[in-house]
This record gives C-alpha cells, sequence and structure tokens, in this order.
C-alpha cells in the first residue's frame, strides 16, 4: 500500500464518522453543524484524493460515481444559501444520497479485502455485493422517507403556527 493509498482511505473513512453521527444526532446532514461541516470537508478530500488513482488505473465508473457524489454535494450546497427552496428537501435527498454513495463505496473497498486470506469480493462488479447493496438501498430508501416525512411535518401550518406562538412567547 502507497502512502498515498493509505492517505486516501484514512480520508475516505472519516466522513463515514462524521455522516453517521450528523444522521444519529440530527436525523440528517446539516451543514450547519460542526458534524455537518466535518463531513462534507472530508468527503470533499476524499472524493477528491480519488482522483490521485486516475494515472494507475485509468478513468474508471468509481470516477464517475465519485464526480456524481461531488454533484450531490454542491447540490446541497446550494440550497444553504437559499439559491433553490429551503434547506428542506433538495438539501436532504442530497446529502443523504452521498451518504449512500460513500457506504457504497467503503463496502465495495471493504469487501474486496476482507477477511485478508480469502476476500467476500474480487471486485466491484462481484455478485456478492448485491445483497449488501440492496441491504443499502432498502435503508436508504427507509432514512429517507422517515427524513421526508419529518420536514413535511415541519412545514405544516400546525407546526408553522406553534413555532410562531413559541417565538411571540420567548419574545415577550
Amino acid at each position: 500500500m502507497t502512502a498515498f493509498t493509505l492517505f486516501h482511505t484514512l480520508v475516505s473513512v472519516l466522513p463515514i464518522g462524521f455522516g453517521l453521527y450528523a444522521l444519529v444526532r440530527n436525523g440528517k446532514i446539516d451543514p450547519k453543524t460542526r458534524s455537518g461541516k466535518w463531513y462534507l470537508g472530508t468527503m470533499l478530500a476524499g472524493s477528491l484524493s480519488s482522483f490521485g488513482f486516475i494515472p494507475v488505473l485509468g478513468f474508471t465508473p468509481g470516477q464517475v460515481l465519485t464526480l456524481i457524489t461531488i454533484t450531490l454535494i454542491a447540490v446541497g450546497m446550494l440550497t444553504l444559501r437559499g439559491r433553490w427552496r429551503t434547506p428542506g428537501y433538495t438539501q436532504t435527498i442530497a446529502l443523504t444520497t452521498s451518504f449512500l454513495m460513500l457506504m457504497v463505496f467503503a463496502t465495495t473497498e471493504t469487501l474486496k479485502r476482507v477477511p485478508i486470506s480469502h476476500q467476500l469480493a474480487v471486485g466491484p462488479n462481484d455478485p456478492s455485493l448485491i445483497p449488501v447493496r440492496i441491504a443499502l438501498l432498502g435503508i436508504y430508501l427507509l432514512f429517507l422517507g422517515y427524513q421526508m416525512l419529518k420536514i413535511r411535518s415541519e412545514q405544516s401550518p400546525v407546526a408553522r403556527l406553534e413555532r410562531l406562538i413559541a417565538g411571540y412567547r420567548h419574545a415577550a
């Protein structure tokens, strides 16, 4: 393992922890929180460092997925400035999907190398990865559905009225 490969691996593992922490603590990856900022920073560093493998491996489907991931992060960040609606649905879908992409990369790379004596997968197209990817997709869809319902309930007229009353009471 080269120094660059080790660097890329270490930087790419960090957003898993930051993303999980943000999802558990806040129910979403929020770029305004410390964990959200760390997730985005380490995610970008890991994504950009993956392009360092192009001279050795060539331009692979992994780099195409990395470009999609960077686009998702950019879309999530555009909503931070209010360019598209509020940072609700668009931001949540984009950043949660970027976490799904991260988990697809992480599980694929891990299962190609573990256990050391007899790896579970020989490459990214190995059929043994299909159940893992289906499980990731299922978890993603369930959690994204939960997030959409939560956003919808927060934007209901009753919730807005409760926030208005709470703000009025706090100001008085």
